[in-house]
């Protein structure tokens, strides 16, 4: 009992010490002081996290660093968008795609991964689970607002303005959603 202790308190550590692997390379604002309360609990820490985004990218198959063109943490202006759609002079498919919130933590044992995984439920998340790999209890909380659609092909937009407009409108407010789940779960535990 005394070994899963230390190894869980070692791969903690560990956690912090890594580099930000993220294409922000930064921890989003908006999901910080959650994360932030639960590493400070002996019990839990965080390995993973989005608060959510919105972003376009090219339809290629393959993981490379260029798939993602532009990517937003926050609440998205149809201007700025549309600056950016202007800007873009390829051939390939590109997608618009609103990410929900995603948040992994690891925890010491399976029953503080049941409590974790009870208060994420109770708080609105309603994708949520425990992985289980040996000794290893990871919680793995997911947003269900997403939105995806082709908005550029051969360099030609495939929506007009107030399509534009509307899915703005819509990406935002489940964004805010997310964030609003986030808030929730911050104040639960």
């Amino acid at each position: 009992m005394q070994d899963k202790f230390f190894q869980f308190n070692r791969r903690k550590k560990q956690q912090f010490m890594k580099n930000d692997r993220s294409l922000k390379q930064s921890i989003d604002n908006r999901i910080k002081g959650l994360c932030d309360k639960i590493n400070k609990n002996k019990n839990y820490y965080t390995t993973s996290s989005c608060s959510g985004r919105v972003l376009l990218f090219r339809n290629i198959k393959e993981k490379r660093d260029d798939v993602i063109i532009y990517s937003w943490h926050n609440a998205v202006k149809l201007k700025e968008l549309n600056n950016v759609l202007r800007k873009i002079k390829t051939k390939e498919l590109i997608y618009f795609k609103q990410d929900p919130c995603i948040l992994h933590v690891a925890c010491r044992n399976l029953e503080d991964s049941q409590k974790l995984h009870d208060v994420a439920k109770e708080t609105g998340w309603k994708r949520c689970g425990v992985i289980a790999s040996g000794k290893r209890f990871v919680v793995e909380l997911n947003g269900t607002e997403r939105l995806e659609f082709p908005i550029i092909y051969y360099g030609k937009m495939l929506v007009d303005d107030n399509f534009l407009k509307i899915a703005v409108k819509e990406a935002n407010k489940k964004l805010k959603e997310s964030w609003n789940r986030i808030d929730k779960l911050e104040k639960a535990i």
